[in-house]
């Protein structure tokens, strides 16, 4: 089994995401971290196209084989096309890859017992091709407003106006920190939604890092999680 980091050089919305210190490692370094301390790897790779992060992971412990191409190291390629990539290279090598899991950088409030668990979610229903981790909306996405001009309201599905909240059905999106998947699926860049079973986590530890913004916040609830357990900047299982 095998975990494959997507670490690019060129993130523009935050220059140099990947390699910029997150309470005082880089951010690649605590994705890394969390993959060799989940025991659930029998290798932990970094795709990138840039020396200084492949540098900041072969220093945290995880092998950068090969450089990814610049064709896919721009901010519109496909996860999957990524991941295909880095599995093709691998079994061009020699390898066998029956199950490969994508890690993103930025999943820092991630343990190890998701890892495991989401693993074992995939292994247990043979027919499905990925497993995600998926977060459950805080309110029923049924009674979204709309705001139109003069800052009017209106239900964005009136039918659901008179219901009340517990009788709606709960909405899960993807949390955005990893995807398990089989080494076929990658290979035929199936879609990973909705060809996945959802492992669910706790809403309060995903975040996304898009802005300066989800940076300060992000920072913030990684540091309460350290502190968890005992101030520890080497773990987060």
């Amino acid at each position: 089994m095998i975990a494959i980091i997507p670490a690019r050089g060129g993130s523009k919305r935050i220059p140099r995401k990947n390699a910029r210190l997150m309470n005082g490692h880089p951010l690649l370094a605590w994705a890394i971290d969390v993959c060799l301390e989940s025991g659930a790897f029998d290798r932990v790779i970094v795709s990138t196209d840039d020396d200084e992060i492949a540098a900041i992971a072969r220093s945290g412990g995880a092998e950068v084989p090969f450089k990814r191409p610049e064709s896919l190291a721009d901010d519109v390629t496909p996860t999957v096309d990524v991941i295909a990539h880095a599995v093709s290279w691998l079994v061009d090598a020699g390898a066998t890859v029956d199950l490969a899991c994508c890690v993103y950088p930025a999943c820092i409030l991630v343990n190890a017992r998701d890892i495991t668990g989401a693993r074992d979610l995939l292994l247990s229903q043979p027919d499905a091709a990925y497993s995600a981790t998926v977060a459950r909306y805080p309110y029923p996405v049924q009674r979204a407003l709309r705001m139109t001009a003069g800052s009017r309201l209106s239900f964005a599905q009136p039918e659901y106006a008179d219901h009340r909240t517990q009788d709606l059905e709960p909405l899960w999106h993807d949390a955005g920190q990893f995807y398990w998947g089989r080494g076929a699926a990658w290979l035929d860049r199936l879609p990973i939604l909705p060809n996945a079973v959802g492992f669910a986590v706790d809403p309060n530890r995903v975040v996304d890092i898009d802005t300066e913004e989800d940076w300060a916040r992000a920072e913030l609830l990684h540091r309460l999680v350290l502190g968890e357990r005992g101030g520890s900047a080497a773990t987060l299982g």
